[in-house]
């Protein structure tokens, strides 16, 4: 998935003397290179040679984090007390300085800080030294540990400056999730809890949904008190793995999800480092909801198609022939995959209603969708769910928008004070029975364009109110979403080509093989899938009037599915 909430940083944790080092390194390299998220990944001192440090720092900018929480970590695991390899380090400060000497400003370092002093500690003053060594040794900012007393923060937070710390310190929130967890947490952390917390606990504390909802108020009011009077530039929540209260925090603050305007290009950046952030700024929209295949076909490019996706002749564009079906890694035995996309599917209702199950958000993923529905395609959600129950399987889509401020909640992009537009775009699956009433109406509206191709390499175009022999070429590069930024060329991030599509049609078809092997080969389903593979048409849809509002192109697939 990519995050709606969009967060400055998630974190990976890293075991005692590196015991989840590869587990983690994986669960970072996924989020970055596959969620577009980016990475802040612990990394522990205890236990660890400065060589196996040196590695795991590299093999973390490997895989494109570049982020790190420099930690000593516990004294103990394992039982024992941990001895450091010669060569080793002692406290976190050495650790920052060698990221700093080792890698040079590639990562941001992060350490960590003890309002109420650290466990080991003689007390918040004495850490205060600790933390000014780790500072000035190259952190560029602080995560706190969780803490349910405000003013213990705040006061923290004055020792800090006065002591000459300047960089951010950013808040640590651990929601309450049960009684019996909250005085386990603050009962090992030595954490004091004003007694107004548990005067509002202890009527509720044997009802955990009740103990939830006021662990979440008791979050928001801790966050308003420390962002409203300016004592933090962020906030650090301590999930546990457990998403829904802190969802719900965010909802209360008015932050995260539905805050337009952070996204640097209308898509989520994608991790892989340095290279891609300065070199990709334009992409086709056919891989928009498979980051996973798309990395996979231009990780070991030396350069992109005209550095901008922009030519499919380049030598580089042959690599796309090759496939990436991830599909049966991510969702397991065909045990599982039943349980999303239907037990036993025999009519092709039951594959249309899979699809617009997708839309609605009843199930999670599709062969070509391997994320959630995008927020700017639930604005039409209900009409591509008509559409899907008719038997156009929609798998990308985007609205007309014309002129939207660059801040715009769903739909902004780029920074402030810019204006933002695309072309209303569908790609599906039909019928040819359906394409041939599609074809009809979009030679009447000569500002649509169609491309179609089924799975033996059958082509239909209708392109500005032509087709066939009337066509005097099969069409060129179409920007489909494009931004005017002050003192700025015009950006045009997201294309359609029409090569492109057409290689992008062999994965598309070959991804209804995920599903079909989901059955037995002998069995209906099996064959259903298959047929519907072999005699469905891949299209494109494109309107160039980008000015006629966001239902345009598909109320026109909304009466032709009506009849």
């Amino acid at each position: 998935m990519t995050s709606p909430a969009r967060p400055m940083f998630v974190d990976v944790t890293w075991g005692s003397a590196g015991s989840t080092q590869r587990e983690s390194l994986s669960i970072a390299s996924y989020c970055v290179n596959e969620l577009g998220l980016d990475v802040l990944m612990h990394l522990t001192l205890n236990g660890l040679s400065r060589d196996e440090i040196r590695k795991a720092l590299q093999a973390a900018k490997d895989v494109g984090v570049q982020n790190i929480l420099a930690l000593r970590g516990d004294q103990k695991f394992g039982g024992e007390f941990s001895i450091n390899p010669d060569g080793g380090f002692r406290y976190a400060a050495e650790l920052v300085r060698f990221i700093k000497e080792e890698f040079g400003d590639w990562f941001g370092i992060a350490v960590g800080g003890f309002p109420e002093g650290h466990a080991d500690g003689s007390g918040v003053d004495s850490d205060l030294m600790f933390l000014k060594a780790k500072v000035d040794a190259g952190a560029d900012f602080i995560l706190t540990q969780f803490f349910y007393d405000v003013d213990c923060f705040k006061t923290y937070v004055t020792k800090c400056r006065e002591a000459g710390i300047t960089c951010p310190i950013i808040p640590g929130l651990m929601p309450i999730q049960s009684y019996s967890s909250f005085t386990r947490m603050v009962s090992y952390c030595n954490s004091a809890v004003p007694t107004s917390i548990y005067d509002r606990l202890m009527p509720v504390k044997d009802d955990d949904e009740a103990i939830k909802v006021e662990g979440v108020q008791i979050a928001i009011e801790m966050a308003r008190s420390l962002l409203d009077e300016g004592w933090c530039e962020g906030l650090h929540f301590y999930t546990l793995n457990l998403e829904r209260s802190v969802r719900s925090i965010m909802k209360g603050l008015g932050l995260g999800e539905g805050k337009g305007g952070s996204r640097e290009l209308p898509w989520s950046k994608d991790g892989g480092g340095e290279k891609r952030e300065l070199e990709e700024c334009v992409r086709p929209i056919n891989w928009a909801n498979r980051k996973e295949s798309y990395l996979k076909r231009t990780e070991e490019w030396d350069n992109y198609p005209n550095g901008r996706w922009g030519d499919a002749r380049s030598p580089a564009f042959g690599e796309l022939s090759q496939s990436h079906y991830s599909f049966r890694k991510n969702f397991g035995s065909s045990d599982e995959r039943r349980v999303i996309w239907g037990d036993c599917p025999v009519v092709n209702k039951d594959v249309y209603d899979v699809f617009a199950g997708y839309i609605l958000g009843s199930v999670p993923a599709l062969p070509w969708c391997e994320v959630s529905l995008a927020s700017e395609s639930m604005s039409i959600q209900n009409e591509l769910a008509a559409i899907n129950r008719s038997g156009f399987l929609t798998i990308n889509s985007q609205p007309a928008v014309n002129g939207l401020p660059s801040t715009d909640a769903t739909f902004g992009w780029g920074g402030e004070g810019g204006l933002v537009y695309q072309k209303a775009y569908v790609e599906c699956f039909l019928s040819r029975a359906n394409l041939d009433k599609l074809v009809d109406v979009v030679l009447t509206l000569p500002h649509l364009n169609l491309y179609s191709v089924d799975n033996s390499g059958r082509q239909v175009r209708v392109l500005n109110g032509k087709t066939g022999e009337d066509l005097e070429d099969g069409g060129g590069t179409t920007a489909l979403t494009w931004g005017v930024f002050p003192r700025r060329e015009i950006i045009q991030p997201t294309i359609f080509d029409p090569d492109t599509f057409l290689v992008w049609s062999e994965e598309a078809f070959g991804l209804w093989s995920v599903w079909m092997e989901t059955y037995d080969d002998a069995s209906e389903s099996y064959e259903l899938i298959e047929s519907i593979r072999d005699e469905f048409y891949l299209v494109a849809l494109v309107s160039d009037d980008f000015s006629s509002g966001k239902e345009g192109i598909f109320s026109e697939l909304l009466k032709i599915a009506k009849n």
